[in-house]
C-alpha cells in the first residue's frame, strides 16, 4: 500500500509560481513512477506530468517549459514546480503513484492522493 498526501495549492495571480508537493509512504518508494494530474470543474481528469525511478520525465504540452517535476528519494518526496501560471491552470492536482515502466508511464496509475487546489484567477 502506498499513501500520497499533496500539499502547497492556493490563490496566485496569473504569472506566479507555486510548488507542489507530495509525501509518499513506503520503503519501494524509489521503484515507482510519480505523476501529477489535475482536474478542472466540469472536466476530465488529465494528465499534467511524471517522473520515473531514473528521474526521467515527461510533460503535458501545454506546461512544459513553465513546470518542473521532481523526486527526492531519500525524503520521499516528489515536487511540481509551477512558474508563469496561468488562468487555464485552476484546477485540483493530484499526485499519483503506479510501477515504473520502461518509458515514463501516463497511464495505469494505482495509488492516489486526496488532492491539492490551485487557483489562478483571470
Amino acid at each position: 500500500q502506498v499513501h500520497l498526501v499533496e500539499s502547497g495549492g492556493g490563490l496566485v495571480q496569473a504569472g506566479d509560481s507555486l510548488r507542489l508537493s507530495c509525501a509518499a509512504s513506503g520503503r519501494t518508494f524509489h521503484n515507482y513512477a510519480m505523476g501529477w494530474f489535475r482536474q478542472a470543474p466540469g472536466k476530465e481528469r488529465e494528465f499534467v506530468a511524471a517522473i520515473n525511478w531514473n528521474t526521467v520525465s515527461y510533460y503535458e504540452p501545454s506546461v512544459k517549459g513553465r513546470f518542473t517535476i521532481s523526486r527526492d528519494n531519500a525524503k520521499n518526496m516528489v515536487y511540481l514546480q509551477m512558474n508563469s501560471l496561468k488562468p487555464e491552470d485552476t484546477a485540483v492536482y493530484y499526485c499519483a503513484a503506479r510501477a515504473s515502466s520502461t518509458y515514463v508511464p501516463t497511464s495505469g496509475y494505482v495509488y492516489w492522493g486526496q488532492g491539492t487546489q490551485v487557483t489562478v484567477p483571470s
